[in-house]
């Protein structure tokens, strides 16, 4: 994708000012020790179910599989936004190029679709699991694992590739100021010179597609799962049912609670703060919790861990 500035562009703003989280310079250093921090255990405890998975063979299984591709999308997505977050903390400037702000705004948005998409996958490989168990061998493959994770990867890296485009060759002047820690389309747009209604048209119609669509997929495939559910007999064979959807279910409402809450409303209009605070935790704070929430409720997962671990 070539971002650059156009002449008119670049005889107005040619870099923004992310102002992140405004404190004293003691406070910037302190945020700075906490995200390096969380930052840090992110790429391990993600960074740790991928080599689980690759080196157990007992997880050699499609849920596991796409597990770890999971982990590995969910490196990729707290990177988009954290690294340069940590390098402003110690900024006097807080500058960010205008190329820069729109690399980060597409590879933000774009690998939050493709975790979307992830998570429906997910919830169809458990609806397979449990309302389909005969046929799950035969279904869920090798091939069909490696092409659904290959199109989330697409999907998600192709949705929001021409909207980006357009809104990166837009003119924008006056105040650089975006009050927020990562280049959000909400603050970028009221720094354009003249309003384009028809891009945020186009914009604020393709944007919630890929929240929405999975999000009812999911739906669907879980009410599909309990009333496969509800229909077994014994206490013990529901208890396990559950458990094998309860890890992905809870990174689902973390995931889809606090982007709903950004983006579910038609305007999206929130207070500044509440903005970085929701963002700030389906970005950086689900990615950090995902590795605890499979390796605390998955037993294959936890006894792999510890396999791993004593290497």
């Amino acid at each position: 994708m070539n971002i650059s500035n156009t002449p008119n562009t670049s005889s107005t703003i040619t870099g923004f000012i992310l102002l992140g989280f405004p404190c004293s310079r003691e406070g910037q250093i302190l945020l700075f020790v906490l995200f390096s921090v969380v930052y840090l255990l992110t790429l391990m405890g993600n960074g740790s179910i991928i080599c689980a998975v690759r080196w157990d063979q007992r997880l050699h299984t499609p849920m596991y599989i796409l597990l770890a591709n999971f982990s590995f999308l969910e490196i990729w997505y707290v990177t988009s936004t954290v690294p340069n977050m940590l390098a402003n903390f110690l900024s006097d400037t807080k500058v960010i190029s205008f190329s820069g702000c729109f690399l980060q705004f597409y590879f933000f948005f774009s690998l939050g679709s493709t975790e979307c998409f992830f998570l429906a996958i997910m919830a169809f490989d458990r609806y397979l699991a449990i309302c389909w168990p005969l046929h799950y061998p035969t279904v869920m493959t090798g091939r069909l694992c490696t092409n659904l994770v290959v199109s989330c990867w697409i999907l998600g890296f192709l949705w929001f590739l021409i909207p980006i485009i357009i809104i990166s060759q837009m003119s924008f002047c006056g105040s650089k100021i975006i009050d927020h820690f990562l280049c959000d389309p909400g603050p970028l747009l009221t720094l354009t010179c003249k309003k384009a209604p028809v891009v945020e048209i186009i914009f604020s119609t393709l944007s919630p597609l890929p929240l929405v669509i999975p999000f009812l997929f999911i739906m669907v495939s879980y009410a599909l799962v309990l009333r496969a559910v509800l229909k077994v007999p014994s206490a013990s064979g529901k208890r396990k049912a559950f458990s094998t959807c309860g890890s992905h279910l809870a990174v689902v409402s973390l995931f889809y609670g606090s982007v709903l809450v950004m983006y579910g409303s038609p305007t999206s209009e929130h207070e500044a703060g509440t903005q970085k605070i929701v963002t700030l935790f389906y970005s950086v704070v689900t990615p950090f919790l995902n590795p605890v929430i499979y390796s605390l409720r998955n037993k294959d997962m936890k006894n792999a861990l510890q396999k791993f671990l004593e290497i």
